[in-house]
């Protein structure tokens, strides 16, 4: 019998995670949503099987597309992303997806006159825009030069009305991640893209970044948003909910065996923010000590206001505390018993990176652990060297990549490009979290798995 064929196995897998998805979702009485419909939550969203599942769909549908597809085209359409990215900056800065939802009607849609003139842009070019990304699965064209929002768009409409945004602009990016998340790519992170090309030939050694390249910006991302209140705001709104969207609290909790540590044991949270993980933490383990580190504004001002409003009480009782570091120079925590940082290493070249860890080190204990919750880069290809199993957790059927390709990899190595570009970060292989610890007096004792792995360093 012959072998089969890349393409027929990756429609037989196509096809298998499909009867799947609607299976799990007829089981609960429901069908599997419609591309045409708005987004609504289903408690399914959450199941980490089915999730699975659908990265395998999302793969191999992919892989079809870039087998099938002429590759002269498969390079068009990457090689003008840009305009996408064009489309959805002006969508999102002229609430297009608001102006469709208030008008009322999702099935009938509404013309591109009436959302231009509310737009206040020409309507021949937003029309374009719009049928660039209806094309695309984003927005439908439901009669000519008439548009509703669908499952994709309709993450774009912020939650507060227009009149709301028009009375109070401060509030347009409230509750509103993916129009944040768009805000956030395609203004300050646009422009520092279009410059990576000639910063990685060399051509700006006075610029630590792209970001700094494309923005004409002498400082730091994180310094630059000290005088950009409104991009900051909306920066901060697109991360923390990105993160709260797309990584659970099982990732915390779990990343850690948190409850064998004795009553009152010190847990410090390096460049904490806000200190959301440190709650959700505190909720399931409150046997245990916190301290939020991090920039004296954050936490003088608003982490305790944040914390107020969230668990006084573990203020009161003295759980939680806060302390105002630069992590570069010095930890003032000795012999804590858990260090831990929450998407911080990602952030940073090798050398700072080494720098922060081994300031912690300096300060740890010889029982001290350090806990680095970041993504793990996947291989494209297989890989069989130390943690594999943390490195791809999903095997990946003949004949995916062994990173899923836009199954898995996909958001991985879009983050990493983000962070080359923003901080000249990097999103790490195992290897090189290995070498990281050797570099800065660590020991790599544990990989866990997942979106965000839970990385656990022992004292070398």
């Amino acid at each position: 019998m012959a072998a089969q064929s890349p393409l027929s196995a990756l429609l037989a897998l196509l096809t298998s995670s499909v009867q799947t998805l609607e299976s799990a979702y007829a089981k609960q009485g429901l069908s599997y949503p419609s591309l045409d419909a708005p987004f609504a939550p289903s408690p399914l969203d959450t199941d980490a099987e089915l999730n699975n599942i659908a990265r395998l769909a999302v793969a191999s549908a992919a892989q079809i597309i870039a087998t099938i597809r002429g590759p002269l085209e498969t390079i068009q359409e990457t090689s003008t992303g840009a305009y996408g990215a064009a489309a959805l900056s002006l969508i999102v800065d002229t609430h297009v997806a608001n102006i469709i939802k208030e008008a009322g009607d999702d099935d009938q849609g509404v013309h591109i006159s009436e959302i231009a003139a509310k737009a206040q842009v020409p309507a021949d070019s937003l029309g374009r825009l719009l049928r660039y990304l209806s094309t695309r699965h984003i927005f439908r064209e439901v009669k000519p030069d008439t548009f509703a929002n669908n499952r994709v768009s309709s993450t774009l409409i912020k939650k507060h009305t227009l009149d709301e945004i028009k009375a109070k602009p401060t509030i347009e990016y409230e509750g509103s991640t993916a129009a944040a998340f768009v805000g956030h790519t395609t203004d300050e992170g646009l422009q520092g893209a279009a410059a990576i090309s000639s910063w990685v030939k060399s051509l700006h050694k006075n610029y630590a970044t792209p970001f700094n390249v494309g923005n004409h910006v002498d400082t730091d991302i994180f310094h630059w948003f000290e005088t950009q209140e409104y991009r900051a705001r909306r920066f901060h709104i697109a991360a923390t909910g990105s993160a709260t969207d797309r990584f659970p609290p099982t990732i915390f909790t779990g990343g850690y065996d948190w409850a064998s540590l004795p009553k009152d044991s010190i847990v410090v949270d390096v460049g904490a923010s806000m200190g959301s993980v440190t709650l959700t933490l505190i909720k399931e383990f409150p046997h245990l000590k916190y301290i939020l580190q991090d920039l004296e504004k954050v936490v003088k001002y608003d982490a305790p206001k944040y914390w107020e409003a969230q668990m006084p009480s573990a203020l009161t009782d003295g759980r939680v505390t806060f302390q105002a570091i630069d992590f570069f120079e010095a930890q003032p925590v000795k012999n804590a018993a858990v260090y831990f940082m929450r998407a911080i290493i990602h952030d940073w070249p090798d050398e700072k990176a080494k720098q922060i860890m081994k300031v912690v080190r300096d300060a740890a204990g010889p029982n001290s652990k350090l806990v680095v919750f970041d993504a793990i880069m996947p291989y494209a290809c297989e890989y069989t060297g130390p943690f594999a199993e943390a490195v791809a957790p999903i095997k990946a059927p003949y004949p995916l990549l062994a990173n899923l390709g836009l199954g898995l990899g996909g958001f991985v190595t879009l983050v990493d490009i983000q962070m080359l570009n923003l901080l000249n970060g990097k999103e790490r292989t195992v290897g090189e979290f290995i070498e990281l610890g050797k570099q800065s007096g660590w020991k790599l004792e544990s990989v866990k798995p997942g979106m965000m792995a839970s990385i656990v360093y022992s004292a070398a």
